[in-house]
């Protein structure tokens, strides 16, 4: 294996996107992009997208190639970020990935269970029971149809427990059978390099942040998505804030802090999720050197 991919993860704000591109400028590379949001083209604001100037500085992948209205998910970026590697490596020995979606990286790094596609219909018929049942009534179903999924699920996320519901009821199988969690094996080596940053200095940059979108026009993005908010791509922290708030349950400002509040809370459930990894090398945001130094001696 004479090829790497070097992932920069770590939580949103944490500084990944542009030290990815300075890194990759370095070994004159390019990027791939694993973020689950930054992929549909119509929300260029609330998924804080690398600029066009940045765009100009370092070929990236899978940024604003899909549309809201496409269903995509981590084993589809899967197929596609492998089949794009492989040409990538055909032209570079060093490829990197930046992003911040678990799954996504886990996808490329371990790989996706081979899960059915699911029927539209069963995924619709679920969707209308949580929206006239809540979700109490998935729970007392997945329970039953799959209690092995029930007790490893985060049972107050509905779409984690409607994507086991869907291949439980389409396949007359727990969808716990088809996950077995065995690492594939992959053609190129990985580097994972992890950003610690400090909670604070993290938080002060996330309400930051979101203080700049609300400049840039992301009351105007989210109300032109508003119309579509029923996708699954809008489900997003961002975007469920500024719906609330033209609905008329919050004002402006309660939605804007909201959004902060939930944006810091997602940065802290990412970083639970990487910590569990054992594979990641920890870097402060600033020790680019120290960090081509290892990919180097790697």
């Amino acid at each position: 294996m004479d090829k790497s991919l070097i992932v920069i993860l770590g939580p949103t704000a944490s500084g990944k996107t542009d030290l990815g591109i300075r890194l990759a400028e370095s070994l004159q590379t390019e990027i791939i992009s694993a973020d689950s949001r930054q992929i549909y083209k119509e929300l260029q604001i609330g998924t804080a997208p690398p600029t066009k100037e940045q765009l100009k500085r370092i070929p990236h992948h899978f940024i604003g190639n899909k549309s809201i209205h496409d269903y995509y998910n981590a084993s589809m970026f899967e197929t596609e970020a492998l089949s794009l590697l492989s040409k990538l490596f055909s032209k570079h020995e060093n490829v990197f990935m930046v992003g911040g979606s678990g799954m996504y990286i886990n996808a490329i790094c371990s790989g996706i269970d081979d899960i059915p596609t699911v029927d539209p219909e069963i995924r619709l018929k679920l969707r209308e029971q949580y929206e006239k049942e809540g979700i109490e009534s998935l729970r007392i179903q997945l329970k039953m149809l799959d209690p092995v999924y029930y007790n490893m699920v985060d049972l107050r996320n509905p779409n984690r427990i409607l994507k086991g519901l869907e291949i439980s009821v389409m396949t007359g199988k727990p969808y716990s059978s088809f996950l077995s969690h065995r690492k594939k094996k992959r053609n190129f080596r990985i580097l994972k390099i992890g950003l610690l940053i400090d909670r604070e200095k993290l938080y002060k940059k996330i309400n930051l942040r979101v203080d700049e979108m609300i400049r840039q026009g992301l009351i105007e993005e989210a109300r032109r998505m508003y119309p579509l908010r029923e996708l699954n791509a809008l489900n997003t922290v961002g975007y469920k804030e500024l719906f609330a708030y033209f609905d008329n349950q919050i004002s402006k400002d309660e939605a804007i802090e909201l959004l902060k509040r939930n944006t810091r809370r997602f940065a802290k459930r990412q970083m639970t999720w990487f910590l569990k990894d054992k594979e990641i090398h920890w870097f402060e945001p600033d020790e680019e050197n120290r960090m081509l130094k290892l990919i180097q001696n790697s």
